[in-house]
């Protein structure tokens, strides 16, 4: 019998890796899985549609509340593994590299990278924290590899959790403590009610163990 099994998830690598480590343990002669990486509104939408059967996706202290009524309206439900706080990441070389932490305000000559959540998209569907801040900088891109060559290339940076830089781009980038009055909660998203089966329970796991791992305070 084939096995199947699909997850749609922000840009995060924590997910991609929790992932391979599942199929790697669930082994098989005959399997089709799938790995879909998307917008926060294209993950709800395909757990919502049966397309995939978890969504991994990140609130905010200050959004959570209006992402959840969403959720619910759309049938669905987040399930918390973790809490981490905001992290700025950096080129190597930026000259704020070394700073114990950093403000907003402080970045403010340099230029703001993150992930497009298409036109007119609120706040609470964003991918970083602080999205709603103003900034007179920013470039909007579309997946981790454009992310993270424009931050090194422009000098720029973004907010994220630290677990994307930690585990994905080595000696390109490093983090550095954001001073905000934020948290973020890492977790999952499904069906409301859904009972997870096997593969589904083994990737959540896994998941909870691999955020525990990597979440920075």
């Amino acid at each position: 019998m084939t096995k199947q099994f699909s997850i749609s998830g922000q840009h995060y690598l924590f997910d991609v890796q929790t992932f391979a480590q599942v199929v790697l343990s669930a082994g098989g002669d005959a399997y089709h899985y799938a790995l879909y990486d998307r917008t926060t509104q294209g993950v709800i939408d395909d757990v919502v549609s049966g397309l995939s059967d978890v969504g991994v996706i990140m609130q905010t202290s200050l959004t959570a509340d209006a992402l959840n009524d969403t959720l619910a309206a759309a049938g669905l439900e987040f399930h918390k593994l973790t809490e981490s706080a905001p992290r700025v990441a950096l080129p190597t070389a930026h000259p704020l590299v070394n700073a114990k932490s950093l403000t907003l305000d402080q970045l403010s000559d340099y230029p703001y990278i993150y992930f497009s959540q298409g036109p007119n998209s609120p706040e609470h569907l964003y991918e970083e924290a602080l999205a709603g801040v103003p900034r007179e900088k920013s470039i909007a891109c579309t997946d981790r590899a454009s992310l993270s060559e424009l931050i090194v290339a422009l000098n720029g940076y973004t907010v994220t959790s630290g677990i994307l830089v930690g585990i994905s781009d080595g000696s390109l980038l490093t983090t550095v403590p954001l001073d905000a009055d934020v948290k973020l909660y890492l977790g999952y998203v499904t069906q409301a009610g859904k009972t997870l089966s096997d593969l589904e329970a083994a990737f959540v796991e896994k998941l909870a163990k691999n955020l525990e791992r990597y979440a920075r305070f």
